[in-house]
């Protein structure tokens, strides 16, 4: 499966930024840069796209939404938060957030740093500047599985109510036993380097599930799911939709 390199904008509004930026650039050949005009012609002989604005940066900030799916600030995180809090919309439709401290130590994913993979584009970044990734999402601090977006690097489909997801993701952090129902699709979901966590048990059939022991089940499957099933597991069910014939 081709994974879709992510659009990635890198902004600065002071001359400490755009040095900062120009610094990185060269090794994100494939990031655009987002400066004020004044700048612009300092980063001219770099690689990237250079995008020059005049007037308020806070004017740009809808249509930066619109274009890039990961956008990073070299900006004070105070200054992030007021820029784009007007612009919020949810975290299935805004794009990753990320601020770079002044001192370039740190890589703040701000927003959509799970389902929008600012938390991913995070430890990628402070890997290549030697940051460090400051990543306060649950289930990736507690390495654990990430319930809303499980398998999605593979095609796979969540299919649940988004009350499900909020419950299940719960018990999942918060260490409870949790039943994975693996009957179709590719085996190779497990992608963090530790090891599966102890509260997850792997099961190759729901029949071998006894639903009294485990307060939820992550079910991978192609079969269809009766409504008296759902209604009986109330809130506990989280089911995937691998593509067809997956393995």
């Amino acid at each position: 499966m081709i994974i879709q390199q992510p659009r990635v904008a890198l902004i600065a509004i002071t001359k400490h930024g755009a040095a900062q930026v120009a610094g990185i650039a060269a090794q994100l050949p494939e990031a655009d840069i987002v400066v004020s005009e004044k700048f612009a012609e300092t980063m001219r002989d770099l690689p990237n796209k250079v995008e020059p604005y005049s007037g308020a940066l806070s004017a740009q900030i809808a249509p930066l939404f619109g274009r890039y799916d990961q956008i990073v600030f070299f900006v004070s995180l105070g200054a992030v938060v007021r820029l784009i809090a007007q612009h919020l919309k949810s975290k299935d439709e805004d794009p990753g957030v990320l601020v770079v401290d002044d001192a370039a130590q740190f890589v703040i994913p701000v927003l959509s740093g799970h389902v929008g993979g600012a938390n991913a584009y995070a430890e990628q970044l402070a890997a290549l500047i030697g940051a460090t990734a400051v990543v306060t999402t649950a289930s990736d601090v507690g390495k654990t599985i990430p319930v809303d977006i499980l398998g999605r690097e593979l095609g796979w489909k969540v299919e649940a109510p988004k009350i499900n997801i909020t419950r299940v993701s719960a018990h999942v952090v918060n260490e409870e036993s949790i039943a994975v129902v693996q009957e179709s699709g590719a085996r190779n979901w497990w992608t963090r380097p530790t090891p599966l966590p102890k509260n997850i048990h792997l099961f190759d059939s729901f029949d071998a599930v006894d639903l009294d022991k485990h307060k939820a089940v992550l079910w991978i499957t192609e079969r269809d799911i009766p409504e008296t099933l759902w209604q009986q597991l109330d809130e506990r069910l989280v089911v995937y939709r691998p593509p067809q014939g997956q393995a």
